[in-house]
């Protein structure tokens, strides 16, 4: 368990390689979903929770997940633009169109209409929210910087909350790699219980008919 959780934040010299992890693999995955970034924030705060110097090291997790955050989203903002004012587009727009169902699109384009950038904060904390409300920002060819204006903030509010849910976690068992999995596993029920409660929702009538 000690070398799953060597990238997390530890007592030196571990810091010096846990936190550069920390941000390239959650900048990773804001750019591919390759890595649950939202368990990777829970579980580096539950083992921080367990630190000698929590009050340092949380900070710092918070910190390094919402500029990885932000980093990753910019970047991916700044190639699905490319796309937009391209006449033949780009991979990174047709990825992006591709992991965005219609009807969330279309959905994304209400509320950005209704709200403006601030919409980026909720999508961001919701669960498969964030490519949908990226993609209508792309598509009503929105400038990077008030994209960077709305993301800003809604990197500091998605790294708050997955930080609290890995504190809630980590403070559920006295050690650090139990804490984590708990963080891991409530982080992961999370994200996946809109998709769970649709899925229901959508076969109800289904059932019922037949």
């Amino acid at each position: 368990m000690g070398d799953l959780l060597s990238w997390v934040p530890a007592t030196s010299p571990q810091t010096f390689v846990g936190y550069p992890s920390l941000f390239l693999l959650v900048a990773l995955g804001s750019l591919v979903p390759v890595v649950p970034t939202g368990a990777l924030v829970s579980s580096a705060a539950a083992v921080a929770l367990h630190h000698q110097l929590p009050g340092l090291t949380l900070p710092l997790v918070f910190a390094v997940a919402a500029l990885a955050a932000f980093a990753g989203d910019v970047l991916l903002y700044w190639l699905g633009l490319r796309g937009v004012r391209s006449d033949s587009g780009s991979r990174w727009l047709r990825r992006l169109r591709d992991r965005a169902a219609p009807d969330r699109l279309e959905a994304a384009r209400r509320k950005l209409d209704e709200r403006g950038v601030t919409v980026l904060v909720v999508s961001r904390l919701m669960p498969a929210g964030r490519i949908p409300v990226m993609l209508a920002c792309l598509l009503a060819k929105m400038p990077l910087r008030d994209f960077v204006r709305g993301d800003a903030p809604a990197s500091l509010a998605w790294a708050g909350a997955y930080l609290l849910i890995g504190i809630t976690g980590g403070s559920l068992f006295p050690e650090p790699w139990q804490g984590a999995l708990a963080a891991v596993a409530l982080a992961l029920a999370i994200s996946a219980a809109p998709a769970g409660w649709r899925r229901v929702r959508d076969a109800g009538p289904r059932d019922t008919a037949s």
